[in-house]
This record gives structure tokens, sequence and C-alpha cells, in this order.
């Protein structure tokens, strides 16, 4: 009985703000208006291929996925020398950490300032430096940017939080038998380093995938991704059916993106034990 009175409140939580949401999703996603109502159909899951969406559902997988590359290729690093370091490490974290306690929208608002063509400061510096200056502000190349720069942390954390855990005696006994620190890393560190990375991955790639703030500020409105179009169907055109239907679609495609990306995490773990 107490037990189930103490989960009380977790269950709750899962049925009004994930439960209930998603049968709102199922109800409005697959039904149309009709005169008596609302009616069962499957017309606007059919609307989805249609290749405007197609488009923007390939380009924002595209564009999630390179910022995923992107942070993987610099969190893995910072999270190694983090892990290594005996002193400061709390501090250099608290560091990576902090932007994130600023508002999401200003740190991406602060981005236009930098990347902005004629004020801009990166620009200011290149010109004052007699160098050509950059254009691409309402690019891919700034929606990545955006992206890299607020997903960041979630990449380095979770593989920080796995590299602290391996155990010494393990790159010990890999040295005793021979291994130098390049087949140390390769044969112990890595493989056991899986699950982090996998874990940044997933928490990298799900938001940067659905993200509609970022391409349309730093998009400047002309790079249409799948979170947007689902943004304007809700917010401008009223179509609370075609938009659940939208994101019926984007959330299959990221439940399967999260099971193939559980499937290697449990595939390394029986390597490790093997």
């Amino acid at each position: 009985m107490k037990k189930s009175f103490i989960s009380t409140p977790y269950l709750l939580w899962i049925v009004i703000f994930n439960i209930v949401p998603l049968g709102m999703l199922l109800y409005y996603g697959l039904s149309v208006p009709s005169p008596n109502g609302v009616t069962f159909s499957m017309n606007n899951i059919t609307k989805v291929v249609e290749p405007i969406y197609i488009k923007a559902m390939w380009r924002s997988i595209k564009l999630a996925g390179i910022s995923t590359i992107i942070c993987l290729i610099l969190a893995y690093p910072l999270a190694l020398i983090f892990a290594k370091k005996s002193t400061s490490t709390s501090t250099m974290i608290f560091v990576f950490i902090l932007p994130m306690w600023m508002n999401f929208l200003l740190r991406t608002y602060a981005w236009i300032s930098i990347l902005e063509i004629n004020n801009g400061l990166l620009n200011t510096v290149l010109r004052f430096i007699n160098l050509p200056t950059l254009n691409i502000m309402s690019t891919s190349y700034a929606i990545v940017l955006g992206m890299v720069y607020n997903f960041l942390p979630f990449m380095i954390l979770p593989i920080y939080n796995t590299l602290i855990k391996i155990d010494v005696s393990l790159l010990e006994a890999a040295s005793d038998l021979g291994a130098n620190s390049l087949v140390a890393f390769l044969k112990v560190t890595l493989p056991l380093s899986i699950p982090g990375v996998i874990s940044g991955i997933s928490m990298v790639f799900m938001p940067a995938v659905t993200s509609f703030v970022i391409p349309n500020l730093l998009g400047g409105g002309k790079i249409n991704l799948i979170g947007n179009m689902i943004e304007n169907q809700f917010l401008a055109n009223y179509d609370w059916h075609f938009g659940s239907s939208l994101s019926l679609i984007l959330m299959v495609i990221i439940l399967i993106t999260m099971a193939v990306l559980s499937r290697f995490e449990n595939d390394d773990k029986e390597v490790s034990l093997c």
C-alpha cells in the first residue's frame, strides 16, 4: 500500500502528460472534420507522403544527423579529457553547462547577432582583419551551427558519465599485457563507452529532428523542416488533424530510430560481457 501511494504522483504525471496527449494526437491524426463532428479516416496519413512533406522530413533527418555527428566528434574528446582530469573537472563541466541556464530563445537570438551579414560580430571581426565575410545566415549551415551549440552538452554528459565509471584496473591490465595507449583505447575504453555514446546520440538527434525554433530564427523561415510544418499546421492553418498526422509519422520515425539505437546498445553490452 505504501509503495502504491508513493507511486501515485508519478502515475498521474504519466497519464496527464503522456497518455492523454498521445490519445489526443491519435484522435486528431486519424480523423477528419465532418458535418456530424469528426469521422475516422486515413486521408491525413496518406497526405503526408506528398513530395513537399517527404522533402521536409528528409531535410530534417539529414540536418539532425549532421548535427549529431558533429556533436559526437566534438563531445567524445572533451568527455575523455574531463574523465582523465583529476582536478577542476567540475569547473570545466560547469562552464559547458552554464549556457543551458539561459533561455533557449535567448541563446539562439545571440547567434543571430553573431552571424548577421552586415553588423554581425563574426563578419565585423573578419572585416577588421581584412578577410572575406561569410554569408551563412538563413542557410542550412546556420541551422546546423545552432543545433550543435544548443545540443552539444547533451552529448558530452552521457559520454562523460560512462567514461568515469570505467574501471581503471582494466586499462592497467591492458597496459601490462603490452597494449599501448591507442590499443587500450580501441579495445577497452571505446567499447565500454558505447552505451554513453548511444545515449548521447539519442538525446541530440531526437530534439534536433523535431526542432522548429532554430530553423525559424537562424534559417530565416526559408528552410522548412518538418517541425516548422507541424507548427504551421497548428498555429497558422489551424488544421489540428493534419498537424497531428505529421506528428504521428515523425513519432514513428523517432521510435524506429530509438529501437535501432537500443539494439546496437544491447549488442555492445553482450560483446562486453563476452
